[in-house]
């Protein structure tokens, strides 16, 4: 029988079957003998052993995986942002933007809080950028159609630096869904982290997992793959890759250089190279032996 794993938990994979609902399941030990975890959003295919229990005995070929949080098969990473209490700064959304091109994820730029901060700065940068780019408001309702229009059919990651209202979304999707929702720290202006394990919940015709905040995505999904490939992984880069004077060219600082140009011509937005830039000398320290 095949399934879909909706949560992981002390060991038990929760497997969600087209006809006998969630199985409770413990995987076999092959998997660690090969270095293999299943992971939530994995296809797998599982044995009943009677009671509401079964075994995963394989897993399905995977579109992508992420190390933390532990996900797989993400079809569509919504990256939720706010301009309010606790601003995010763009660069954080970069980085998951080159993590997401590395792993084959389609992203979506979710902008919260739009009652409390228009978001249009946030908007424009992203939009001129390329990316697909919605503002909502998870406390009024503003943009929520547009939202699920986005995530339908899809199996979504929510992920954003924490008390930007992720669980608060996915409560207005879905108000029976009462996922616990964090303060904003006044003095530390950040959020409280809520999220204490990851699960896929059903909301509609979409498959949503929320994750915990931005700090879960930090060394892990940094690699020798992004450093390799990072140009690649900035699509507004594209049209220019191959016009550079020099093979090999790196973008930062080389004459001749046609993303250079393009920043220079206004064709690209700047604050996109700066986090280009940041990410470059953050995996030129990243050696073959760190990985």
């Amino acid at each position: 029988m095949t399934g879909r794993i909706q949560k992981a938990l002390s060991g038990f994979y929760y497997v969600s079957m087209p006809t006998d609902g969630i199985l409770t399941c413990k995987a076999r030990g092959k998997f660690r003998k090969e270095g293999l975890a299943p992971l939530v959003g994995d296809r797998v295919e599982c044995s009943a052993l009677g009671g509401g229990e079964g075994m995963i005995e394989s897993i399905l070929p995977r579109r992508n995986s992420f190390e933390r949080p532990a996900v797989a098969n993400i079809d569509l990473l919504v990256i939720v942002a706010s301009e309010a209490l606790p601003r995010t700064e763009p660069y954080l959304i970069d980085r998951m933007t080159a993590i997401a091109a590395l792993k084959n994820c389609d992203v979506l730029v979710c902008i919260n809080k739009c009652d409390l901060a228009s978001g249009d700065e946030l908007y424009e940068y992203y939009t001129r950028s390329g990316y697909p780019t919605v503002r909502i408001s998870a406390e009024t309702g503003y943009g929520l159609d547009n939202l699920r229009k986005a995530i339908s059919g899809k199996l979504c990651a929510f992920t954003g630096n924490s008390g930007v209202g992720k669980s608060s979304i996915l409560n207005s999707l879905d108000p029976s869904q009462h996922l616990k929702v964090g303060e904003v720290s006044q003095a530390l202006r950040r959020g409280k982290h809520t999220t204490r394990h990851v699960e896929l919940y059903k909301i509609g015709d979409a498959e949503i997992i929320d994750t915990p905040g931005f700090s879960s995505f930090d060394t892990e999904e940094m690699s020798l793959s992004l450093k390799q490939r990072l140009p690649e992984t900035f699509p507004d880069f594209a049209p220019y890759l191959g016009d550079c004077r020099f093979v090999g060219c790196s973008h930062t600082k080389e004459k001749g250089c046609a993303v250079l140009a393009a920043l220079r011509d206004g064709k690209l937005v700047e604050g996109r190279h700066k986090s280009y830039l940041r990410l470059y000398e953050e995996l030129k320290k990243l050696k073959e032996w760190n990985t």
